[in-house]
């Protein structure tokens, strides 16, 4: 079967480290601070005279003999250099694509974040991508299956967890950036990441069954990209290997048994079936070896957790061979097939099996089993963005959403909203639109998808907060009983359409003012009537949202009439339809001459006060400041 190139670049279901920035300059150091924001935690490096140990951190004498220390550690590095420069101080440090750490080089400017080394498992493709965003330059990415629209296959389940075997990776990456046929076998995870592969892409499923041994898989395919809790078959040609963690290995032993006992053992079960080590979700056991040496050594070799459970919770689970000796000891009539099927709700693959310590000259005993959970367990903790994208041209949208757009796993919207997003989107990312009536679908699909391990965008038009999706979700977690931490939530906010219309127009928002929707669907029209009396009583500038669309026509006719009765005919009223869009239209009028049936609902009306002007086609409100005429000079 060849050579394998072995498992590659950062470890899977943990997100890319924070990047460690190099700036030798001065500017290069101020332009680092800015990305402060978004990584809190920073550290950026400069040369001794700019360096305050502090926000600054010296790299000495030496840039080559510090970074030297630092390669080995597999963080992400992004300098604030000449592409040249970071060519000649990296080149006697590169090793291999599998083992070197990201590197992302970016101009002092800010106008281009290369992704120079480690561009898929290290990382440096989604660091250049957001230290773009930040600095509002471009992200220069070279790779062929980024430059070809492809998700890349070394990092396909790296946002469901999933880790990956050893394989053929540069060959089957070959395959599909030739859209040369490849085979699929899944036996389980999240079937999501098929969300992500374009139509152009030759990828086709098939079962195990299918397989024949020491034969290329059926279907003319150039490789095979296994999916499963097992090893990989033998099968003719490249293969690469996912395994979605999915088994929980059940763990009982005698006090101060060896880890070379709990190793041979969780070995001969794993070959039993054939199981893959890298499928192992974690460790389960009886509270009372929570303290075990040997169990917290394994689970800390393994990087996997440890679920502990009382005998309680334990005996009431049925087991194929339970033990009355055990109930004695321990009251519970069994351990590690309990522990197993307890971890992982799923059922035994592997029924327990005792390895005594005398057998490779080793102190203790151990008994395991295994059982799989229909579910892949995920060291993520999950998070969603809910981010506002202003209206809906690119040049308005915040650096910060950019960068976080940039870096999730996927984006959840309107359609119409993605569609005009999608010159930001990149290969890998599942991107789901809705129609304009699913509003609770999108929140509880991004809550699902967040509750799994993804990063999840949640995008709407103007601020996410103001009559926009924010709100939404919140209220669906707070009903889930969230605790506030997984999935963890960040809202960053965009300019909503009120502030978008005035920008167009001059300063009608200089004084107090309101937004009030004429939506009904889910607030009462009677309610929505009082809100209207009382800001044209109160003479409030007043915007609109929702005013009209093709089934609702009467209740801009009675905001109108409303605001009519308690302000002068020549209030200013602006019309502002798709605002910093191809089609955009604005229309400048007063509450005597507007016109309802030229307002729809991709139109925010704003109605001034009784101070509100229009000069020169610039509506302005007063905010009281004594302005001095042409005929009084100012003092």
């Amino acid at each position: 079967m060849g050579e394998r190139d072995g498992a590659m670049g950062q470890p899977v279901g943990i997100p890319v480290p924070v990047p460690v920035v190099i700036a030798p300059t001065r500017r290069g150091c101020e332009v680092a601070a800015q990305w402060r924001s978004h990584w809190p935690t920073l550290e950026i490096w400069t040369q001794p005279t700019y360096g305050d140990g502090a926000t600054l951190q010296s790299y000495g004498e030496s840039l080559v003999d510090w970074l030297g220390q630092r390669w080995g550690e597999g963080r992400p590095l992004v300098f604030v250099l000449a592409v040249g420069a970071v060519v000649r101080t990296i080149a006697p440090l590169l090793r291999d694509k599998f083992t070197d750490p990201a590197v992302v080089v970016i101009d002092e400017g800010g106008r281009a974040a290369i992704a120079l080394v480690g561009g898929h498992g290290g990382g440096g493709e989604a660091i250049a991508r957001q230290v773009a965003a930040l600095t509002g330059g471009e992200a220069i990415i070279t790779t062929g299956s980024d430059g070809r629209g492809l998700p890349a296959i070394d990092t396909l389940g790296t946002p469901f967890g999933w880790r990956r075997g050893d394989g053929h990776w540069l060959a089957i990456a070959r395959s599909l950036l030739a859209f040369e046929p490849v085979a699929v076998v899944q036996t389980c995870g999240w079937d999501l990441w098929r969300e992500e592969i374009p139509d152009f892409c030759q990828l086709y499923l098939l079962t195990p069954a299918d397989l024949e041994p020491d034969q290329p898989p059926p279907g003319d395919g150039s490789g095979l990209v296994w999916i499963s809790e097992r090893r990989s078959p033998p099968v003719a040609g490249p293969v690469v290997a996912w395994h979605p963690r999915v088994l929980w290995v059940g763990i009982g032993c005698e006090r101060g048994t060896g880890l070379a006992v709990l190793e041979a053992a969780l070995d001969r079960a794993l070959a039993q079936e054939n199981l893959a080590v890298e499928a192992i979700a974690g460790l389960a056991s009886l509270d009372l070896k929570g303290d075990e040496p040997a169990l917290l050594e394994l689970a800390a070799k393994l990087n996997v957790p440890l679920r502990c459970f009382d005998a309680a919770t334990l005996d009431a689970i049925a087991v194929p061979t339970p033990s009355a000796i055990v109930k004695e000891e321990v009251g519970t009539q069994s351990v590690a097939e309990a522990a197993a099927i307890a971890a992982s709700d799923g059922p035994l693959v592997v029924s327990k099996q005792i390895v005594r310590g005398h057998e490779l000259d080793a102190a203790g005993a151990a008994t395991i089993a295994i059982a799989r959970s229909a579910i892949e367990y995920t060291d993520r903790p999950g998070k969603i963005y809910l981010i506002g994208t202003g209206p809906g041209d690119l040049s308005l949208l915040t650096p910060a959403a950019k960068a976080a757009i940039a870096q999730v796993d996927a984006v959840i919207g309107y359609q119409l909203y993605l569609d005009l997003l999608d010159p930001l989107f990149h290969p890998g990312q599942i991107i789901e639109g809705t129609p304009i009536t699913q509003e609770v679908q999108r929140a509880n699909r991004a809550i699902a998808l967040a509750s799994r391990g993804l990063t999840v965008a949640v995008v709407s038009s103007g601020d996410c907060g103001i009559y926009a999706m924010g709100g939404l979700v919140l209220e669906a977690l707070a009903a889930r009983g969230w605790d506030g931490d997984r999935p963890q939530v960040e809202t960053i906010p965009g300019i909503t359409a009120l502030q978008a219309a005035a920008a167009r127009v001059g300063a009608p928002l200089m004084h107090d003012f309101c937004a009030i929707s004429l939506s009904d669907l889910l607030t009462p029209w009677p309610v929505i009537q009082k809100r209207l009396e009382a800001a044209a009583i109160a003479d409030f500038v007043t915007a609109l949202y929702n005013p009209r669309s093709k089934t609702r026509t009467t209740q801009i006719e009675f905001a109108i009439a409303t605001f009519r009765h308690h302000r002068p005919p020549s209030t200013p009223v602006i019309l502002a339809r798709s605002l910093y869009r191809p089609d955009e239209t604005i229309i400048l009028t007063t509450l005597e001459a507007v016109d309802p049936t030229a307002i729809d609902m991709l139109t925010v009306v704003l109605i001034g006060n009784q101070t509100t002007f229009m000069h020169q086609g610039f509506a302005i409100t007063p905010r009281g400041y004594a302005v001095p005429s042409p005929q009084t000079p100012a003092p």
